[in-house]
Formats: structure tokens, C-alpha cells, sequence
């Protein structure tokens, strides 16, 4: 006989007013909910697993660290990348292995970088510890002046940071600017050219290239007092990890 819990489950692979619904009644049953929710993930399809992955962070219950890890080898990149990012959100012990392992898939895999599984992999491993990024010491230099709680650099300082990572090997991806108000940052939308990079091509072409690409960033780049830029760069070693 199917439990209401059983139920709920599938329900989170339902229509998204049901499965909303599904959700916040899982939410709501805390750690009562979570082993069912654990049991009924081998018949969820992507959208269920996902909502399923909400579950788990909101609860935030240790015992559903397995079946996380376990989702880091889905068929769904998108499964696997909210996986990733609930692993780390959780600090779910045990979890760096697993994922350096999906990482070290990704790469063989050979998706870019820029992607969103990748980027959220370096993320939880960073967060977790397991990774060092490469921060030379001009650039941390000049946001040591912010405060912990700033969202990045002044934008005053974005073309030297540029310059500084790329002298130093490494590649901004992409930068994401905020204007900060009463101590809430605010996204901020920027003129930001339009460019992709060709990953065939040598990690020196790619990192000037990204250098360059940055700079025109940085000169159409807002400011003020309150602007602050977050660049996200990459070293070699994301790229080609056996180098």
C-alpha cells in the first residue's frame, strides 16, 4: 500500500503545481520525509530529482548525502550540477572524492568550462576546500581593502586585476558587476561583449584572448563608490588537469 509520503514523491514529477505543492509538504515533514524521498529517487525523471535535490537543501538532513553523491553520475548534466552544489551547500562529509571524480568526468567529457556542471563542481570542491584558485597577490592585494562581506573588487581596480590574473596564466571566464546599497549587493547589468572561446586553441591564445575581451569589459564597465566587479577565472590545471 503507497504512503502518503510515496505519493508526495512521485508527485514531485508532476505537473508544477503539484509538484510545487509536493515540495513544500516534503519541506514541511523535515527529516521524516527524507528516507522516502531517498527510496523514490530511482523512479523520479530529471524534473522530479531536481525538485527532489530542494528537498534535501531546505531539510538539509546528513543522511541524504549518499544518494547525492550518487546523482553526481546522472545521465542529466542539469542533476548532476544541483547535486554538486547541494553537496557543498550541505558539506555533506565524504563528498570531495565523489566529486573530483565527476569533475575528472566532466573534463573527459570534454565540456567547457564555462558550462554550468563544471562550474559548479569547481565551486563545490573550492568550497569544500579541495581547491586552491590562484589569486596572485596584486589582486588580492587590492580587494583586501573591501571587507570580508564585499561582493568583489572596486571596478576602479578591473583592468589591473585583469592584466594581473592573465600575467599570472590564468583565465577570466566571465564577470558578473554589483552595486552595494545598506549592505545588499545588486546585480548589475553591463555592456559585455559578446564572445566565446574556442577551446581547441592553446591556453596561452585562450588566456590573451580572455585578457583582451576583459579589457573592453573593463572600459564599458560601471562605476562609483558603491561597484564592484566579480570576475571568475580558471588556471591550466581546470583545463588540462594531467598537466
Amino acid at each position: 500500500m503507497t504512503s502518503h509520503i510515496e505519493r508526495l514523491v512521485q508527485q514531485l514529477d508532476g505537473e508544477s503545481g503539484a509538484s510545487y505543492d509536493a515540495r513544500a509538504e516534503l519541506i514541511h515533514m523535515r527529516s521524516g520525509a527524507v528516507p522516502t524521498v531517498i527510496a523514490g529517487l530511482p523512479s523520479l525523471g530529471g524534473f522530479g530529482q531536481l525538485t527532489a535535490i530542494e528537498v534535501f537543501e531546505e531539510v538539509a538532513d546528513p543522511r541524504c548525502g549518499p544518494a547525492l553523491i550518487g546523482l553526481l553520475v546522472s545521465e542529466n548534466p542539469t542533476v548532476r550540477q544541483w547535486a554538486a552544489t547541494a553537496l557543498a551547500g550541505l558539506e555533506i562529509e565524504g563528498a570531495v572524492e565523489p566529486l573530483r571524480r565527476a569533475y575528472r568526468a566532466c573534463l573527459e567529457r570534454r565540456t567547457p568550462p564555462d558550462e554550468c556542471e563544471p562550474v559548479a563542481l569547481r565551486w563545490a570542491l573550492t568550497d569544500l576546500g579541495a581547491r586552491t584558485p590562484v589569486v596572485p597577490s596584486l589582486t588580492a592585494g587590492l580587494r583586501a581593502g573591501t571587507g570580508a562581506d564585499s561582493p568583489g573588487w572596486p571596478t576602479a581596480h578591473f583592468a589591473r586585476i585583469v592584466d594581473d590574473l592573465a600575467d599570472h596564466d590564468q583565465l577570466i571566464l566571465h564577470s558578473q558587476f554589483w552595486r552595494v546599497r545598506a549592505g545588499t549587493a545588486y546585480g548589475l547589468s553591463a555592456t559585455t561583449p559578446d564572445w566565446e572561446h574556442d577551446w581547441t586553441k592553446p591556453w596561452e591564445h585562450l588566456v590573451e584572448e580572455a585578457r583582451t575581451w576583459s579589457l573592453l569589459e573593463a572600459a564599458e564597465a560601471p562605476v562609483g563608490d558603491d561597484v564592484f566587479v566579480t570576475p571568475t577565472w580558471i588556471d591550466r590545471t581546470d583545463l588540462h588537469p594531467e598537466r
